[in-house]
């Protein structure tokens, strides 16, 4: 009954109503030779217990990052999530949540909107936020596509840091638009280098991602001054959004638009999604802004409410005159993110980032003691840095699997001129004697 929820008399009393006499005669306006004249091809029906029996013997045959210790983040984290996220997450009132158009129906989904926004506000320093957008390379993209129309320019220069990942799908959304991207160069310390140079007075926005994609924390400030000095707009990206906790907000140092992946606030990996990708800016720049705002207002009888406010029907309808074919919000993982934020709050959120900083530092310094392996880069970072390796990455990385160690990602793809050399990250997932096991395994003392 759990899985096959009618009986046979449910069915008939159904046909009867319908004026059916049976469900071959409900189905006959199908045609004859699209009929199967023979028994699916099936086993027999098993029990549940036999069911869930057989599933966990082929899960088992799986590992997952239970199982290993995890070192690898470039863009997607492994991050603890309270037991209460998929709780509250699981509740029918949030299970199918949608677009929130009728508020009287949707007033929690509302308010959870409302109350993300106002949190995102406060990380990035900035003075509005949307509703949440697909993910941080997606989010990145739209943001660019606002400068553009705010300035009314077509040229974007992009700092050497942002993702790769991130820098293809701009490239994408760029490519029918007659978009100009002008790549910048990292520098001898790992951050980008000769920016001011590369924008003018053409130039809708310069992208810089923070921390960088290798790890180093970027100059904003230096790098806002660049580009307001053209009229160009600064888009601050953020991959791991942890860091916002900690670092001075992007809006303090003269961002003008904050945008990224939210992933970490309490979403699994899922296999690279799905994600929650975010959008601030100025509260002068919210007419340009995509998707949706949910707003605070009060009925006619003086009670607090909640709003869907600044997302125009054309968002939806006329694709011709919306701002962005953005149209939706990652709700259950919106509402996941913002009760992870809210069950932190922002002093266990900072001390959870200062422990990720932390286990950072002591990798660093155990890679720094230990033969084998260098940092090519060490310019100040958050809780992701470069590891130089003595041989081929793929062979490092592949003893750090036979220890039950999935070790970061080879950079030789992105960042073929620093040599043979791997991504780490270090999160509050990753112990001590977990650390020393990787830097072991990628010295080449695997144990």
């Amino acid at each position: 009954m759990r899985f096959i929820p009618h009986t046979e008399e449910e069915i008939g009393r159904m046909l009867d109503v319908v004026g059916a006499s049976s469900v071959t005669d409900l189905f006959a306006c199908i045609p004859e030779k699209l009929h199967l004249e023979r028994p699916l091809d099936l086993p027999a029906a098993a029990s549940e217990q036999t069911t869930l029996a057989e599933f966990a013997e082929l899960a088992d045959r799986n590992t997952h990052a239970g199982d290993h210790a995890w070192f690898l983040g470039a863009g997607t984290y492994p991050h603890f999530s309270p037991a209460v996220l998929d709780a509250i997450a699981s509740r029918a009132e949030f299970l199918t949540a949608y677009t929130p158009y009728q508020p009287e129906m949707s007033q929690g989904t509302l308010q959870v909107i409302f109350e993300w926004q106002t949190m995102m506000c406060g990380l990035t320093g900035m003075e509005v936020s949307n509703a949440s957008l697909y993910d941080g390379a997606s989010a990145t993209a739209e943001a660019t596509l606002m400068a553009m129309r705010l300035t009314r320019r077509s040229k974007v220069v992009v700092a050497s840091g942002l993702h790769p990942h991130y820098r293809d799908v701009l490239g994408t959304y760029l490519s029918g638009l007659g978009g100009e991207i002008v790549d910048g160069k990292r520098g001898a310390d790992g951050r980008s280098a000769s920016l001011a140079e590369r924008i003018d007075d053409d130039t809708a926005c310069l992208i810089v991602q923070q921390p960088s994609f290798l790890g180093p924390l970027e100059d904003l400030a230096a790098a806002a001054e660049a580009a307001h000095a053209h009229g160009a707009l600064l888009v601050v990206a953020v991959t791991e959004a942890l860091s916002l906790a900690l670092l001075r907000p992007p809006g303090e140092l003269g961002a003008d638009l904050v945008c990224g992946e939210a992933q970490s606030f309490g979403l699994p990996m899922g296999f690279g999604g799905p994600h929650l990708g975010f959008l601030a800016s100025r509260q002068k720049h919210v007419r340009q802004m995509p998707g949706r705002l949910a707003g605070e207002t009060v009925d006619s009888e003086g009670r607090r409410g909640f709003v869907l406010t600044l997302s125009t029907r054309e968002q939806h309808i006329r694709r011709e005159r919306a701002t962005s074919n953005i149209c939706t919000n990652q709700g259950l993982c919106l509402l996941m993110a913002t009760v992870y934020l809210a069950l932190y709050g922002p002093g266990g959120l900072r001390r959870l980032a200062e422990t990720n900083l932390a286990k950072a530092e002591y990798a660093r310094g155990r890679v720094r003691e230990t033969p084998g392996v260098t940092l090519p880069i060490e310019a100040p970072g958050f809780n992701e840095f470069v590891v130089g390796l003595s041989g081929p990455a793929d062979a490092a990385l592949s003893r750090a699997l036979e220890a039950s160690i999935v070790g970061g990602l080879d950079l030789s793809p992105y960042a073929p001129d620093l040599g043979p050399a791997v991504l780490v990250c270090t999160t509050e997932r990753t112990s001590r004697a977990d650390i020393d096991r990787l830097v072991a395994a990628l010295a080449g003392d695997a144990r």
